[in-house]
């Protein structure tokens, strides 16, 4: 099973769109950086932990309300 759930993802973001673009961006900034923002990723991978860093509420859409 894959970690975060899409499920999962969803309750922060509400488009799968704005999942993809967001993760994506912050993909490559964590390949150029490599500032993580999560204390031990699961994943190896910059995608992986974009996505857990999404879950974990660091990362979000610029002007998003709670």
């Amino acid at each position: 099973m894959l970690e975060p759930s899409v499920d999962q993802l969803l309750t922060k973001i509400n488009s799968k769109y704005a999942l993809v673009i967001i993760s994506a961006s912050r993909a490559r900034e964590l390949q150029e950086l490599d500032n993580k923002m999560v204390e031990n990723p699961k994943s190896v991978k910059h995608v992986g932990v974009a996505l857990e860093e999404i879950v974990e509420d660091k990362l979000r859409l610029k002007g998003e309300l709670d």
